[in-house]
């Protein structure tokens, strides 16, 4: 089992989710867009914390009316493999249907072998395509539309 704490993060901790978005993709996301999101409605962040309240690895989302979409989800590159995606994918599909989604949709790249492992797993199904929707290094890589139904609580 593993020791991650999950709660909710805010407006404040956007330099803690830049950083780990940094860590995760080795990209760059500025705390000031995050905080931007963060502010806007229905967006929410959680944050996973080790067992020493360390950030490990975030999940953020937001919830529209009925719908819902993942937004960006990561994990410290020495947290994989553990089934702590697992968990914090689980807690943000907990959020999202206890604030009235019934729908929750997501993007991934069609060369993550890990990311669509997990989101098959965790029930979701292939809704559609974007073409050249990530650009990885030189190279456009498209993007699988991913759904899956919240049950109702």
């Amino acid at each position: 089992m593993t020791g991650l704490r999950i709660v909710p993060a805010g407006v404040a901790e956007a330099a803690v989710l830049s950083a780990l978005y940094e860590a995760a993709f080795a990209e760059t996301w500025a705390p000031d867009q995050l905080a931007q999101l963060l502010a806007g409605p229905g967006v929410f962040a959680l944050i996973a914390l080790d067992q020493a309240g360390e950030p490990a690895g975030y999940a953020l989302g937001r919830v529209a009316a009925d719908e819902a979409e993942l937004l960006s989800i990561a994990l410290l590159p020495d947290r994989h493999r553990r089934g702590e995606g697992r968990r914090l994918l689980d807690a943000l599909v907990e959020r999202c249907a206890a604030a009235g989604a019934e729908t929750l949709f997501l993007e991934v790249a069609t060369d993550n072998a890990a990311a669509l492992a997990l989101y098959r797993g965790a029930g979701f199904h292939e809704a559609g395509r974007r073409k050249g929707y990530y650009k990885v290094g030189t190279t456009m890589v498209d993007a699988i539309v991913m759904k899956r139904a919240l049950a109702a609580d």
